[in-house]
C-alpha cells in the first residue's frame, strides 16, 4: 500500500530512506539478544524523533532500515543519532560488546524511495532473513 503524504506547516513531503549500516570489521555481533534489544532500541529512538520505521531488519553482520523522515532533518544527522544511540545503549548493556572501541564503523550506505520503490525495498528487507 502507497504510503501517503506527509504534512508540515510549509511543505507537503514523502522521503523514505533505505539505510544500511555494519558493525566494526563487519563482525557477526548483532545476533540474539543483541538483535533484539537493537531492534527495540531503533523502534524506540525513531519513534521519539518523529521518525516511522517502515521495514528493519537485523542480519548478523549488518542491518537494513527502511525509514520515513521529514525533509528538516538531513540523513546524515538520523543516521548520527541512530548510531550513537545504538552504540552507547548495547555496550553499556552487553559486556562482550564493551570491550570494543567502537560498535559501527562510520559509513553508510543510503538510497532515497518514493511510492513505487518503497514496496520493492520492503519485500527486499523482509526476504533478507530467508537467505
Amino acid at each position: 500500500m502507497p504510503r501517503a503524504y506527509q504534512h508540515k506547516t510549509t511543505s507537503v513531503f514523502l522521503l523514505n530512506y533505505h539505510l544500511v549500516w555494519i558493525p566494526k570489521y563487519r563482525k557477526k555481533l548483532l545476533v540474539g539478544r543483541v538483535s533484539d534489544r537493537l531492534s527495540e532500541l531503533l523502534n524506540d529512538k525513531c519513534e521519539r524523533m518523529g521518525w516511522e520505521v517502515i521495514a528493519l531488519e537485523v542480519m548478523p553482520d549488518h542491518l537494513h532500515l527502511f525509514i520515513g523522515a521529514d525533509p528538516s532533518t538531513s540523513v546524515d544527522c538520523i543516521v548520527r543519532h541512530l548510531k550513537g544511540y545504538t552504540s552507547f545503549k548495547l555496550r553499556q548493556e552487553f559486556p562482550h560488546l564493551a570491550r570494543l572501541r567502537s560498535l559501527w564503523t562510520r559509513s553508510y550506505f543510503v538510497s532515497t524511495a518514493g511510492n513505487v520503490s518503497s514496496q520493492t525495498i520492503e519485500r527486499y528487507i523482509a526476504e533478507q532473513r530467508k537467505r
